[in-house]
């Protein structure tokens, strides 16, 4: 891959094309086209201190002289060997300038411009904090990040509007997608699986806005969740036994409550023999299971024809003889596909849905299955709920900035025209010390209906786990 392509978002090379003349002449075309960018970005001038001005000014004339004397058939994959090239390149550049800057400030100088030709500009330094958890442009000379749970504005600021619309296009390129005025929202993953979402003007008056939900390098494990206080041991092995027994299960919650890490935990409960198919609209999903096969959706493209959605590829998995199916999100029609996938010998399948409690979970259901155009009475869609659903676990995102589950849920059946629920976990406040809220979650005593279904899978869960006999703990 040349270093071309990198740079400028959208190469013209396809892939499996080598470098020939025509790629060096392709190349030197772009890399033209970014120079006069850069230098109508330089006319334009940068708003405020002068000394600021200057500073981009300087960083701008470096980065069109550094532009203009790389060779585009470098290889980026070998990151090292190319920092040091451009690194030379670079202290040449200041040598022939006769710029003499401070150790520090040079490398500051270095980092940004290396970070803008290779990686992902301003963002990387905040990408390369694993304490930030979500990073949201709100437009180019604002960014929030979250750490544990708390928004704070960082110092991180892109040049103008056009350089975050710069960094947005070597976002979305690789991945085939495409943002422009005609389609001014996008989803998108980067290289780290972390998830993208942008949208610009017209729809963002703000100018360029990007929310990116960083992952862990290190997929969180059960373990973490018990660590971080996210659940208990009991609500662990529970979770752990439904899954194995072949429970179908959907994790809720509000946006930013952990549903993703959740599902992706108890998709790793998985038993490692069976064939998993998981689909999702940008992949994010770190199943640490060797056979797995990943669907992500497609929107269409600028003709308005190609679009593959949620509800297509539940229904092509149902072809792939799949074992589970784990879908990332269910937000429309597909979630009446999901249903009878579960109804139809597709057991153990796992999902997540926004909502904001377990009982909403349900009506957001019979919602979401209306939207896929079929007209059916709502006492028959819920008939389906109450068939294919065993298990909803809730999180939510509390007022300290924590993610705690909060309630586990059977979903039992039918009396009437109401589906019966019953919890089988709930989270208990206890207080509030230096702002951090204190509790558990403990058993209500009740076991599930389903436990025969654990128990036949050879899982033998004790009856304190419920909060039976041994009292509650």
């Amino acid at each position: 891959m040349s270093l071309l392509k990198r740079i400028g978002g959208t190469g013209s090379m396809k892939p499996g094309e080598e470098d020939d003349n025509s790629g060096s002449e392709a190349g030197a075309s772009k890399l033209a086209e970014l120079r006069v960018k850069r230098q109508s970005v330089s006319a334009v001038g940068q708003q405020g201190s002068a000394k600021e001005s200057s500073y981009q000014d300087l960083k701008v004339r470096i980065q069109n002289k550094l532009l203009s004397e790389i060779d585009p058939r470098m290889d980026v994959t070998k990151n090292a060997e190319v920092r040091t090239q451009i690194e030379e390149l670079f202290n040449n550049i200041l040598n022939e300038e006769g710029l003499v800057l401070a150790r520090v400030e040079k490398r500051r100088l270095f980092e940004q411009v290396i970070a803008d030709i290779l990686g992902f500009g301003p963002l990387e330094i905040l990408l390369a904090d694993d304490d930030i958890t979500e990073i949201m442009v709100n437009g180019p000379k604002q960014i929030f990040v979250e750490r544990k749970g708390r928004l704070t504005l960082s110092d991180v600021t892109f040049d103008d509007d056009d350089h975050a619309m710069r960094i947005l296009d070597r976002i979305v390129a690789p991945l085939g997608r495409r943002i422009d005025e005609s389609s001014p929202l996008v989803d998108a993953r980067l290289p780290d699986g972390s998830r993208v979402n942008a949208v610009i003007k017209p729809i963002s008056l703000n100018g360029t806005t990007i929310t990116i939900r960083k992952f862990s390098k290190n997929p969180f494990g059960i373990k973490d969740l018990i660590k971080f206080g996210s659940l208990t041991p009991e609500v662990a092995d529970f979770l752990r036994a439904s899954v194995i027994g072949r429970c179908n299960v959907i994790v809720s919650g509000g946006t930013g409550s952990g549903k993703t890490t959740l599902l992706n935990v108890c998709s790793n409960f998985i038993p490692d023999d069976e064939r998993i198919v998981t689909i999702e609209n940008a992949a994010e999903l770190q199943l640490q299971k060797e056979h797995v096969v990943t669907l992500e959706s497609r929107p269409p493209n600028i003709e308005g024809k190609g679009e593959i959605t949620i509800q297509d590829l539940v229904v092509n998995s149902l072809r792939m003889r799949p074992d589970r199916i784990v879908v990332g999100e269910c937000r429309g029609g597909e979630a009446l596909d999901m249903l009878q996938a579960m109804n139809t010998g597709h057991d153990g399948s796992l999902t997540t849905a926004h909502s904001n409690s377990p009982r909403d979970t349900l009506s957001r259901l019979e919602v979401m299955c209306l939207m896929s155009g079929m007209d059916l009475p709502v006492r028959a869609i819920r008939e389906q709920v109450a068939s294919a659903v065993d298990l909803i676990v809730h999180e939510e995102r509390l007022r300290d900035g924590s993610r705690k589950v909060v309630k586990v849920t059977e979903v039992q059946g039918m009396e009437g025209d109401v589906i019966t629920m019953s919890d089988i976990f709930e989270f208990e406040q206890t207080g509030i010390e230096s702002g951090k809220i204190i509790g558990r979650i403990r058993p209500t005593g009740l076991r599930p209906k389903f436990i025969d279904r654990i128990e036949a899978a050879g899982i033998r869960l004790p009856p304190s786990i419920f909060g039976i006999g041994g009292g509650r703990y």
